[in-house]
């Protein structure tokens, strides 16, 4: 190996946020932060616990039914805008 390329190792702490285990491993990092680990994953315990109720195409569907909402919103305030020039240059013209 070549000197002085590699990046130094040092002792790092992994804290789990699914279970709060923690535990030491080496990284470059001096601190690490899971979502699962070894503790907590089904794979490993055997058993089916759920972290997280609500899955991804659920969260994907909520934020698009949330965008969809907000451009129909804008469309309509861009509608109240239009009239309302339409309005002020009928009475401008009734006016002249």
């Amino acid at each position: 190996m070549k000197a002085g390329i590699h990046p130094e190792l040092k002792l790092a702490k992994v804290t789990c946020t699914g279970c709060g285990n923690e535990f030491e491993t080496l990284s470059t990092h001096d601190s690490i932060t899971v979502g699962i680990c070894s503790n907590c994953h089904p794979f490993f315990t055997g058993t089916k616990k759920f972290l997280d109720t609500e899955g991804r195409l659920e969260k994907f569907q909520k934020r698009y039914k949330k965008s969809q909402e907000q451009k129909e919103q804008q469309e309509k305030q861009k509608e109240k805008q239009k009239k309302k020039r339409e309005l002020l240059k009928k009475a401008k013209n009734k006016n002249n």
